[in-house]
């Protein structure tokens, strides 16, 4: 495998196997995800995506799985204050890392006076409304260091943004220098019309890929390409577009080495929620980008 690859995916994935479509119980999303971190994958998986209205039954099944410690994003509701101090209660002995706060939308100027006072190394999400002022909340989140959230889909079709959206905000992030997480809609590494549940007869809809968001995150964070250049990387539907070698990853005339790769991933899209971690996988091995 390439190490722009590997570099570019690292991490990418949170595992919200308890969310829609999927929507699996919990001990079974615990199965999968304790199963996928011992797998020759495990370097692209991220946090365990859980809500916070759930805590008590993930600690209660937890003596049931490995020894490792779990790395978990916490997904709060319209009852912050109760969640936020069951969450600062949290006693993990070890076992649990609390790695990231996701916030449901609130007003911009909700945001600094909900800002929780955590400990170094968790990362605070505030999911950002498709419709709402950004330029408001890009000043909130820069105002209170805070990291976004911008949601890529849903189960029904109204709830996905347009390319032209998605590639606004993944600028807009990058000239204010606010990182972000994606969530929903990005099992596929390329865009196309896919299935919007896990039903035979499901509908579908145009999705987004992964891929492409995280290569136009990349080059956007280091200010390589313009709005028009970022939207025209979300619609490449063909591999081909891209040109992945062992020293880097090209689009067009843009080249992002793999220091570059590395900082943008790191300092910028941070990763994507997905309620599936085999479907990402197995279209990359289609893709023969993964063996």
């Amino acid at each position: 495998m390439l190490a722009s690859i590997k570099i570019l995916l690292s991490s990418i994935v949170d595992y919200a196997g308890l969310f829609p479509p999927a929507k699996l119980d919990m001990r079974e999303a615990m199965a999968n995800y304790d199963r996928d971190r011992m797998s020759s994958y495990n370097w692209m998986l991220g946090r365990f995506v859980l809500p916070a209205s759930r805590l008590n039954e993930f600690e209660e099944l937890l003596p049931a799985f490995s020894s490792q410690q779990w790395s978990i994003a916490i997904i709060l509701s319209g009852n912050l204050e109760s969640e936020m101090e069951r969450v600062q209660s949290i006693s993990d002995g070890g076992k649990i890392k609390l790695a990231a706060l996701e916030f449901p939308p609130l007003p911009p100027d909700e945001i600094e006076s909900v800002f929780p006072n955590l400990s170094a190394g968790v990362d605070v999400f505030f999911e950002i409304p498709l419709d709402g002022n950004l330029e408001a909340y890009l000043a909130a989140l820069q105002y209170a260091d805070a990291l976004a959230k911008i949601r890529t889909g849903s189960t029904i079709a109204e709830a996905f943004p347009t390319a032209f959206q998605l590639s606004h905000y993944i600028i807009s992030f990058a000239e204010a220098q606010i990182p972000f997480k994606a969530t929903a809609g990005l099992h596929h590494p390329l865009p196309g019309n896919y299935p919007l549940n896990y039903e035979s007869q499901s509908n579908t809809t145009a999705m987004h890929g992964f891929l492409n968001v995280a290569i136009a995150a990349a080059l956007a964070y280091w200010q390589k390409i313009t709005r028009e250049e970022a939207l025209a990387i979300l619609q490449e539907s063909s591999i081909e577009g891209f040109r992945f070698a062992e020293d880097g990853i090209s689009w067009a005339s843009h080249h992002l080495n793999l220091s570059e790769i590395e900082g943008a991933r790191q300092r910028f899209f941070r990763s994507f929620g997905s309620c599936s971690f085999k479907e990402p996988i197995d279209d990359l091995k289609t893709l023969k980008l993964l063996s």
